[in-house]
């Protein structure tokens, strides 16, 4: 038996919670990727796997089998960027992830860190604020971009690198909108907005939960026309239809070319929201993860952040 090889595939379980899919991700045939668990669980003596008619989750026994798995192939990785990477040639994998509101900060911050350092393979992913926190807590992921104001105390600990403090905007189609950049307007309360057909993330969103305290703070109860939770089809059902969209200035960047569209800033009461990369404090950097360190602590990627985030001036 492979021991590194059965580790990754019960990852890749877990993480697709699906016997062909994660064997699919694994490039593997299914009936492989269950020999291999078994395998693992004769070398254990113990039942990782509950079994059904579909995948039933990990036994206690499984999920610390898990962690375990998550542990060896983090230093796995590590040992294979050491001897792999050069002084200044950081080379191996990064997997990153971000609350869905932040991704086009990651998705810049992941662009220029690869382009600075070509050896450098990231794997950038969308995850709400609990997988996000978990996925650092067992080390599934080397880096995170959220809500540093979540960071309460845990049992593993984190680390936080301040990057922006998120304001919000009312998104709408613009009177007489064409060519050229979106338009920053006038201030707008959170009170008449409410008023508004408005498409709104899904109540299990962290940031909608954001979004419905400041509508409670301004006295405000609101029937979103929309729900969903992919922030693309808040900025695209404003584009295409009737509604408006209450968006992060990261967000409303990311549109920011669409000239048939407007932005005002939420006030009564002014939200800000602090958006920072978070690690996990007590496990040794991996060459390629102290490359992205540097870079998300440099002048030129800070002054980035500001020019893509927050109040969005100008």
């Amino acid at each position: 038996m492979n021991l590194l090889a059965s580790m990754r595939y019960l990852v890749a379980l877990e993480e697709h919670r699906h016997f062909g899919r994660a064997a699919q991700a694994c490039h593997i045939t299914q009936p492989a990727l269950s020999n291999a668990l078994r395998a693992l669980e004769t070398e254990f003596g113990v039942v990782v796997v509950k079994r059904g008619r579909t995948y039933a989750g990990l036994t206690h026994e499984g999920e610390a089998v898990l962690a375990a798995a998550h542990r060896m192939l983090r230093e796995n990785e590590l040992l294979q960027q050491l001897l792999k990477s050069e002084e200044g040639y950081p080379r191996g994998s990064l997997r990153m992830a971000a609350v869905p509101t932040a991704i086009p900060l990651l998705a810049r911050f992941a662009a220029q860190l690869q382009a600075r350092h070509p050896g450098i393979a990231p794997t950038v992913l969308s995850m709400s604020s609990l997988e996000l926190e978990t996925g650092l807590e067992n080390l599934s992921l080397d880096i995170a971009l959220g809500y540093t104001e979540r960071m309460q105390p845990r049992e593993v600990k984190l680390t936080a690198w301040p990057q922006s403090i998120e304001h919000y905007f009312l998104l709408r189609r613009a009177e007489g909108g064409g060519a050229g950049p979106l338009r920053i307007g006038e201030p707008i309360g959170w009170a008449q907005a409410a008023g508004l057909p408005l498409c709104l993330l899904t109540p299990e969103m962290h940031n909608r939960s954001i979004v419905d305290q400041a509508f409670k703070a301004a006295g405000a109860v609101v029937a979103p026309a929309i729900e969903t939770n992919s922030v693309l089809t808040l900025a695209l059902s404003v584009l295409s239809g009737q509604v408006c969209a209450v968006l992060p200035g990261a967000m409303v960047d990311a549109v920011r070319g669409q000239g048939q569209l407007e932005a005002l800033p939420l006030v009564g009461p002014e939200v800000r929201t602090p958006i920072g990369f978070m690690t996990q404090t007590a496990v040794r950097p991996s060459r390629a993860l102290e490359a992205a360190l540097a870079l998300l602590q440099s002048p030129g990627w800070q002054a980035e952040v500001a020019a893509h985030s927050g109040a969005l001036r100008g």
